[in-house]
């Protein structure tokens, strides 16, 4: 029996992931959380084998998050959900830790399958994710611009880009106002912007907003 626990913001996707995966006899639910705190909380007096996790949530998530279980479980298999399409966060996610990364418009045709291979064999791709990490491999050379950006890097210049001020951002990410401040200055340095306008155009361009 695969013990599954689910991790996500939203009670409605919660239920839904429950109502695809009830029928599946191989699998069963062992716990759910709405955020990272909660779920690191959580998993640390549970026995499980596969954790399902949103990439995108208030608080503790998304790449951050994935390090942190890895810390507490290092065996621990995780499944990435994400509203964002693959070959943006997929190669991020998988770097950080996770087992596999399925876009939510496909969730239901392939969680199951994805849990069993994640699960046996410790890693799920797509067919269409294998395909354009291989052609990130052969083309490592050609980068995009945000590529050189850290994972911190990355997910502030999202936020910024959202229409979070500094104060909600350092708050959220359990940082210093002066800490926010530096990550911005390097963000603006690396990607040559002159204004949160710049940066909020490319993000947008680019489909790194937030969910």
């Amino acid at each position: 029996m695969i013990k599954l626990f689910i991790v996500d913001d939203h009670e409605i996707i919660r239920k839904g992931l429950k109502m695809i995966l009830k029928e599946e006899k191989d699998m069963i639910i062992v716990g759910e959380a709405q955020n990272g705190a909660q779920a690191l909380e959580a998993i640390k007096d549970v026995s499980l084998d596969v954790l399902i996790l949103d990439m995108t949530m208030p608080g503790i998530s998304g790449l951050e998050l994935i390090a942190k279980m890895r810390k507490l479980k290092p065996k621990l298999q995780i499944l990435i959900l994400s509203i964002h399409a693959e070959d943006q966060f997929a190669l991020r996610a998988l770097k950080a830790g996770a087992s596999g990364y399925l876009s939510k418009d496909v969730v239901i045709e392939e969680l199951a399958e994805a849990i069993r291979r994640i699960h046996t064999k410790g890693r799920y791709l797509s067919n269409a994710l294998a395909e354009h990490l291989a052609f990130e491999i052969v083309q490592e050379p050609n980068q995009r611009p945000h590529d050189k950006l850290s994972n911190r890097e990355i997910e502030i210049m999202r936020m910024i880009a959202a229409g979070k001020k500094v104060k909600d951002i350092a708050i959220e990410l359990g940082l210093s106002i002066n800490s926010i401040f530096t990550f911005r200055t390097r963000i603006f340095k690396k990607m040559d912007f002159s204004s949160n306008v710049e940066l909020t155009h490319y993000v947008i361009n680019n489909k790194l907003m937030l969910s």
